[in-house]
């Protein structure tokens, strides 16, 4: 009876034995695929997380010129100052007022050649208005 006890049991370790090896065998091919995927999608990470960053680098530089640009409108909408104003005293020489730049951005720029011009419109006041 020890012998047939001991006769299956290693007849029945040889059978798990071999079922291991044969599902090693299945899961190892499973395995090398999966390893396959996760390179893969690790490159695809990395390049999406380069692009991200160039991405972010671009969104401050293109921040940076919006707010340069925001601050060269704002100087350039802001109206020059006026001339001094002229105190004039009875009796006292008359002050002259300081010679101002003439402002470049009063003087409208010539017209290009052949570029139409809208009309100018003129406010008349006095006599002979209607």
């Amino acid at each position: 009876m020890q012998s047939t006890k001991t006769m299956t049991f290693l007849i029945v370790s040889a059978l798990v034995t071999l079922g291991a090896v044969t599902g090693c065998d299945q899961s190892k091919a499973e395995l090398d695929a999966t390893k396959q995927q996760l390179t893969a999608i690790t490159a695809e990470r990395d390049g999406l997380k380069t692009q991200l960053d160039a991405a972010k680098q671009q969104v401050t530089t293109l921040t940076a010129q919006v707010t340069d640009l925001q601050t060269k409108l704002a100087a350039a909408q802001t109206p020059p100052p006026p001339p001094p104003v002229v105190v004039e005293e009875k009796g006292a020489k008359k002050k002259k007022a300081a010679k101002a730049e003439p402002a470049a951005a009063a003087t409208p720029a010539p017209a290009a050649p052949g570029a139409v011009t809208a009309p100018t419109t003129e406010t008349r006041k006095g006599r002979g208005h209607f």
